[in-house]
Order: structure tokens, then C-alpha cells, then sequence
């Protein structure tokens, strides 16, 4: 193929992470150690498609060049910065079939600037953003390289083994569940502590809590494990609470905020207020205080909820090691990937190894396969009595929490860069 010379654009969407700074991070040492006359500069979106469309670009080369060398200590800070150092967005792009004039804006500002090279940093939704845009330039004179690479601490894109952002929230996860295990144990008198984890569709999230018990002798995992892979039952819950109960003092619950009745009614929809975002996704929260309210009335015993929230996404300081080499490796393999041909693809993880011989290797998988497709926990992740997951999951999960970065700290807090 020959080779396609221009400028390079990137942007992240949808949710942040510990480590989707780490990928970004890698697009922009790909494109700054590769043939720069194939990529020659490096355009950032603000807030993604949205700074697209506003023309809001920085340009990333300038930032990360220093006498006409990468800043290697201002990538490294990148790497351990949360959230989108780009800044997000949450926009559906509509049918390039049914509104060509849209797609037909976007390509005038990619020729303006003489862009080729089209990364987008983000979980299922921006693959969708990636696999229409390519759809529209099948059918234009204006040759570009689209590229997904993937990132959601929800673990649900298909086509891939893991997501980047995944395994340090599981790791936050874990060493949280850990620690509100032993606090919860320090009574005698009996207590529910039910923790509500993010997941809407996939309980990913949710089954990590099991690797808390995988340290100290076991003495440090949940009870009970609720995933939205199965129809919840009050009845059920409460039974599997009290059975606990029967054999010590506290019981720590976790649960994924997905969870549904078998009707498909979420759990703590009571609790909510309705709202849709622009991808017609239901904000949950409150599963946690549902099922807190249903201890309180069947087994009257104290009784309490958490929710973890965003601090999920955002713990960079107990980030994982593996996850943020491996972040950075995504990164580096869309340019690469890119500049050899690919296009209209997603960067994907496949595993080669497990135990002390994990590794992984990296592929580019067709995107219109992996856009609005959801990777659930299997079967065979999950124990016959639906409250628990079997030794087989934590084999998988245990790798990708492994490692801790060398963080930079001034002032007793770590530094983060600011773009």
C-alpha cells in the first residue's frame, strides 16, 4: 500500500479513566517517534467530536516536542494523569445514509488541515463514532485511516480480550473491597454493607471485588456477588443474606448497578430519576440504597449501602502497572497499525498467556463487527447458585491488576499535566 502522507488527528470520548491518558500518551509517541513523512503533525480535539466540529484543536506535536525531541517527562506525567487530559463528549452521530451533509463537514476541516490520520480514544459508543465516519469515506474521494482504540474500565467491547482502563479500576476495586471488609469486621453485631460498583450491561466491574480475597489468607473478599449477566430475585437476595448471617456477624455484598428483575426492570430504578443520555442509556445509581432499604425491612438488621461512584474510573494513584504499559502499547499500535494500511479498524488485546506466563499481542479487528456489541461475563464466570464467580474468572482478572507505577509526587500529591 502506499503511503499516506498528512496530519494525524486524536480525541477521547465517552467515560475517563485511570489510564486513557496512558493511551493517548501512546498515539502521541507513536506519531512523534514514527516516519514523519507519513504523519507531520498531531492535531488533540477538545471534548472529541464536538472540539471536531467547533475547529477547538491543539496542536500536539508543539506540546510534546522539545528541541525537536519527544518530552519523554511530560509524557510520563501524562501516563499518570486521570481522567481525558483532551476533555470528552457524549455525541451520537447520526446515519452518514440519512445525514451525508454532516459527514460532509467534518471532511472539509480534515482537508483544511490536511488531516489523514483519524484516532478516536473510547468505549462502545466511540467505536460507533468510528464505524460511521469510515462507512462516510467509503463513499467520498477523500482517503483517510480510521482507527478505534479502545478504552472503558467496563470491559464490555467485543473483539478484544480487555479494554484499557479495565484492569486499574478492578485493582481499585479489589484494594477498596479489601479495605471495607476488614473495617467491616471489627463488630460483632450483625451488619449488611452492601457495595454498589459500576456496570450497566456487563458485571465486569462487579466480579473484580473477588480478587480482594485473593491475598491475606482469603480474608479480605465480599459474600455475595450480583452481576447483570442474571435476573435478580429479592427473594433470592435475602435468602443468600441471611444464610451469610447464619455463620458470621458481617456481610459485605457486591453489586453491579445493573442488575435487573426478570421483568428488565433495574433493581434501583425507584431510586432514579429517568433520565436518558444522547445514546438512549438509562443514569443509574441507587441499587445500592434499594437493596439497603430491602435488608432494613426483611431482615432488620444494621444495614448500610456505598457506592464507589467515579472514584472507579479516576484512582490513578493505585493504578495499574499492566494496564498502563499496556494502555500505552494500544496507543502505539493504532499509529503503527495506521500508517501501515489499516483503517476502519479497532486495536484489539488477544491474550497469549496466562498465570506467570500472561501476555498479550495486538491485532487490528474490523470496527462495523464491534461497534454496539456488548461482551458479557461467561457462563462459566459465574457460580450455578448466580451469587458468586467461579475460580476460573479470577484466573482471568488476576494479571490485569498486577504492578504499581512509579508515581511522581510534589508536595506529598501526585503531579498530573494539564493540556
Amino acid at each position: 500500500m502506499s503511503l499516506l502522507k498528512g496530519a494525524a488527528i486524536v480525541g477521547q470520548s465517552g467515560g475517563p479513566t485511570a489510564a486513557i491518558n496512558a493511551t493517548l500518551a501512546g498515539v502521541i509517541s507513536g506519531v512523534l517517534s514514527s516516519d514523519r513523512e507519513a504523519i507531520s503533525e498531531l492535531y488533540g480535539m477538545r471534548n472529541g467530536i464536538d472540539g471536531l466540529l467547533e475547529e477547538n484543536l491543539v496542536s500536539l506535536t508543539d506540546i510534546f516536542s522539545k528541541n525537536g525531541k519527544t518530552d519523554e517527562d511530560k509524557l510520563k506525567l501524562l501516563c499518570q494523569t486521570p481522567a481525558a487530559a483532551l476533555g470528552s463528549c457524549r455525541r451520537k452521530l447520526p446515519d452518514p445514509d440519512k445525514d451525508p451533509d454532516f459527514f460532509r463537514s467534518i471532511i472539509e476541516i480534515f482537508k483544511r488541515r490536511g488531516i489523514r490520520y483519524f484516532f478516536y480514544i473510547g468505549g462502545n459508543d466511540s467505536m460507533d463514532t468510528v464505524a460511521k465516519l469510515t462507512k462516510y469515506l467509503k463513499s467520498c474521494d477523500y482517503e483517510m485511516r480510521c482507527v478505534g482504540v479502545p478504552k472503558t474500565i467496563d470491559n464490555d467491547l467485543v473483539g478484544t480480550d480487555h479494554t484499557p482502563g479495565f484492569g486499574s479500576a478492578a485493582k481499585y476495586i479489589a484494594c477498596t473491597m479489601q479495605e471495607i471488609v476488614r473495617d467491616c469486621s471489627v463488630y460483632k453485631i450483625p451488619a449488611v454493607t452492601i457495595v454498589e460498583i459500576m456496570g450497566r450491561d456487563a458485571g465486569w466491574l462487579t466480579a473484580s471485588a473477588a480478587l480482594s480475597g485473593t491475598e491475606n489468607n482469603g480474608q479480605g473478599a465480599p459474600d455475595l456477588i450480583y452481576l447483570p449477566e442474571r435476573t435478580f430475585d429479592n427473594d433470592r437476595f435475602i435468602s443468600d443474606v441471611k444464610e451469610v448471617l447464619e455463620k458470621k456477624s458481617a456481610v459485605v455484598v457486591a453489586v453491579s448497578e445493573g442488575v435487573r428483575y426478570k421483568d428488565g426492570t433495574y433493581v434501583g430504578e425507584g431510586t432514579q430519576s429517568g433520565a436518558l443520555d444522547v445514546f438512549g442509556h438509562k443514569y443509574l445509581a441507587g441499587t445500592g440504597k434499594a437493596l439497603e432499604q430491602l435488608v432494613k425491612e426483611k431482615v432488620g438488621c444494621k444495614v448500610r449501602s456505598v457506592e464507589l461512584n467515579i472514584c472507579q474510573r479516576c484512582a490513578s494513584h493505585i493504578a495499574s502497572k499492566t494496564d498502563i504499559d499496556e494502555s500505552v502499547q494500544t496507543g502505539l499500535s493504532a499509529v503503527s497499525s495506521s500508517v501501515q494500511g489499516s483503517t476502519g479498524v479497532m486495536i484489539s488485546a488477544v491474550r497469549t498467556g496466562n498465570g506467570d506466563n500472561y501476555g498479550i499481542k495486538f491485532s487490528a479487528e474490523e470496527i462495523s463487527k464491534i461497534a454496539n456489541a456488548i461482551s458479557a461475563v461467561p457462563d462459566e464466570f459465574i457460580t450455578d447458585d448466580n451469587n458468586y464467580v467461579t475460580d476460573a474468572c479470577i484466573d482471568y482478572l488476576k494479571p490485569l491488576i498486577c504492578g504499581e507505577c512509579d508515581i511522581i509526587y510534589k508536595g506529598g500529591m501526585p503531579v498530573h499535566l494539564i493540556i
